[in-house]
């Protein structure tokens, strides 16, 4: 039975502006049953904070959907913070690397899957995952990771280890189930998701925490006494009546799933075979059937085999185009899903589908894999809408889905703080490099922060060079930065070791950057995705948490763009000094302690490798001599979802000579 914990918010003070008419109309919308509803807040005017309130005052669990692992972890900081007495947890994608599987006919070239898992964010995720089936009061903060396969939550809960004192129970049966849960035996390494065995005493390091140990004492057949102990020092924490062990991965396997599996493998594979024949493809038909022998040969023995979620199908029993089991299915039905900068996460979610099956389609074709393979994949989009059952959009700038499908679309333009939304200024492109320097000594003189947005990288990395040579402190934000380090990067620029961040659109959503009093677009009437209306009203409310600040956009040309973005941020403007006026509001500009953005547990997760030097590779890789390992990673990851795998496989490559020190 789960726990019944109320959520209780914690904070210094309560809703202001227009944040108590929002939270009044999402709950109310809510609570008559509607399904979608919008809400449309301006930068700075504590979107996450009525969010917070919303979910308190409606009391049911929630998941709450970011487009990024930086703005996640920020949510996940946030979040803990108004809910410290309740579960608050974080999942999104474990991995520090991934290249998956992938074959490009063009140059004959077949990439093996390769990756590099990162224990403590896989902590996190099971962590999540026992507190949805432990708890009621839950909040998830996910990336879109969370529509990708998990596994079966029924098999999940089947393999949890429930037991109590004066249970029957044999102690090797006991070790068995450990083992068949994925735990490893250890009897000198204390770490998470291994045992240890002391004669008549059990000691369980659960994979989902590093700071309790399960000891469980058996008198003959009989367990006799469990304890929560420290597990460095062993000393008992807590002596209780019952406890729970949770499997040490989410994908679990019933124990005769590979013995059923294996005649429909089989079958599958003969028709696939027989049809490449057909086709006069022999290569192919003997690649599949090689391949897949060998696999069911390991499957057999070691109850493993590489890629071993391409036969996913099969091991969880489901039915041709039979929708996964993913994060989602361990939520009872009364969730309620918070997507934050909808207007992003949505159109990404959109995507995921697609891109993984053009890629194992290629496999398929080429007789790399089995058809079924296609049934290990993230969830469509029909699917993953069938799964919101109630959900509040959040962003600046919704999409047209998210306004044409909401019920009710509650508005927030007025500041806690006061603080309208900033001058905004068109002045020529034409010398824009001359007149942002000016701008930018005048902002460092008065020890404020500026950010530059270009339109290409390559003129992000330039201007940053020049301004450099002009003795600015500034940093380019660049795509291979990891979250750690960009999180690094941010604080730097807060704290004041970088007056100047440069960049293309990645500081527009999310960030909450105080400091910062000009914000300055070159090039702002190359209409298109960088400069489009929704684009420039996210990159401008970067300047709206200080009185001072400013938006510069250099355009030659007012486009339509322009235009609609500086119609709407005066018409705020002047709605928002109408408001302070009314009230006798003195705008205040935003003051917060310079902290770390992630907290300690993913601090720890995203703390950047070893440097090294490159070596061995060429110019189309695009990377500088000298990146750190996480640098070559991220460089890989981004080159895998622009699905460009022989860049990808060259930065695998580095990465191998950087660790076996070439």
């Amino acid at each position: 039975m789960k726990e019944s914990k109320h959520f209780v918010l914690h904070s210094q003070w309560p809703p202001s502006g227009d944040q108590p008419e929002a939270i009044d109309a999402l709950i109310q919308s809510i609570n008559s049953g509607n399904r979608f509803q919008t809400l449309k807040g301006v930068t700075g005017s504590g979107k996450t904070f009525t969010v917070a309130n919303v979910i308190a005052k409606l009391d049911r669990p929630a998941l709450v959907l970011a487009h990024n692992k930086t703005l996640a972890a920020q949510l996940y900081s946030e979040f803990k913070a108004f809910f410290p007495e309740n579960a608050v947890r974080y999942f999104v994608s474990y991995y520090d690397y991934y290249q998956p599987e992938a074959y490009i006919p063009q140059s004959d070239t077949y990439i093996e899957k390769d990756a590099s898992i990162n224990d403590r964010i896989e902590r996190l995720r099971l962590s999540a995952t026992k507190a949805l089936i432990e708890r009621h009061d839950v909040i998830i903060i996910a990336s879109v990771s969370c529509i990708y396969g998990l596994g079966l939550k029924q098999a999940y809960e089947d393999a949890i280890i429930s037991f109590k004192v004066n249970e029957k129970i044999d102690e090797r049966e006991f070790l068995a189930r450990l083992v068949g849960n994925y735990y490893e035996r250890s009897d000198f390494t204390p770490e998470p998701g291994k045992f240890r065995v002391r004669g008549d005493t059990v000691e369980v390091f659960p994979a989902y925490e590093d700071e309790t140990c399960i000891r469980i004492t058996f008198f003959d057949d009989e367990i006799e006494r469990i304890d929560i102990t420290h597990p460095l020092t062993g000393h008992v924490i807590e002596n209780v009546k019952e406890a729970s062990i949770f499997p040490a991965q989410h994908y679990v396997t019933q124990s005769d799933a590979i013995e059923n599996s294996a005649p429909k493998i089989k079958a599958e594979l003969s028709k696939i075979e027989e049809d490449f024949k057909a086709q006069g493809k022999l290569i192919e038909a003997q690649r599949i059937k090689m391949r897949t022998l060998y696999d069911l040969e390991m499957l057999n023995e070691a109850g493993y085999c590489s890629g071993i979620e391409n036969y996913s199908l099969y091991l969880d029993g489901r039915n041709h185009g039979e929708p996964p089991g993913t994060l989602i299915d361990f939520f009872p039905d009364d969730f309620i899903m918070i997507i934050d900068e909808s207007h992003i996460t949505l159109p990404q979610v959109h995507a995921m589908y697609n891109g993984d099956h053009a890629r194992k389609k290629v496999l398929v074709e080429n007789g790399f894999r089995l058809p079924s393979c296609m049934d290990n994949r993230p969830l469509k989009w029909e699917e993953f809408e069938g799964r919101i059952k109630q959900a509040v959009f959040v962003s600046a700038t919704p999409g047209d889905y998210e306004l044409q499908s909401s019920s009710v679309i509650a508005e927030q333009i007025i500041r806690p703080t006061g603080i309208p939304d900033p001058e905004v200024k068109v002045l020529p492109a034409l010398t824009q490099i001359d007149d942002l320097i000016d701008r930018l000594r005048e902002n460092v003189s008065k020890g404020e922060r500026s950010l530059v947005l270009t339109l290409t990288k390559r003129a992000s990395e330039d201007l940053a060079d020049y301004l450099s040579e002009l003795k600015f402190k500034v940093k380019y934000i660049h795509s291979e930065l990891n979250t750690f380090e960009r999180a690094e990067l941010i604080r730097d620029l807060r704290a004041g070791n970088v007056d100047v961040l440069v960049g293309i659109n990645l500081l527009r959503e999310g960030m909450d950057l105080p400091e910062v009093t000009l914000v300055a677009i070159l090039d702002a009437d190359r209409e298109g995705y960088l400069r489009s209306y929704r684009s420039l009203i996210q990159i401008m409310g970067r300047a709206a948490r200080n009185i001072n600040s400013r938006v510069i956009l250099y355009a030659d040309e007012m486009t339509d763009s322009i235009s609609r973005a500086v119609n709407e941020t005066m018409s705020r403007r002047k709605k928002q000094i109408s408001f302070n006026k009314k009230h006798k509001i003195i705008p205040k500009s935003i003051k917060k302690d310079v902290f770390d953005l992630l907290p300690p547990e993913l601090a720890g997760a995203y703390a950047s490798g070893k440097q090294g030097k490159i070596s061995g590779t060429n110019d189309n890789t695009n990377v500088k001599e000298k990146m750190s390992i996480k640098d070559l990673e991220r460089a890989m990851w981004e080159a895998v979802e622009r699905l460009d795998f022989e860049r990808a496989a060259v930065l695998r490559d580095a990465i191998e000579e950087i660790r076996e020190g070439k």
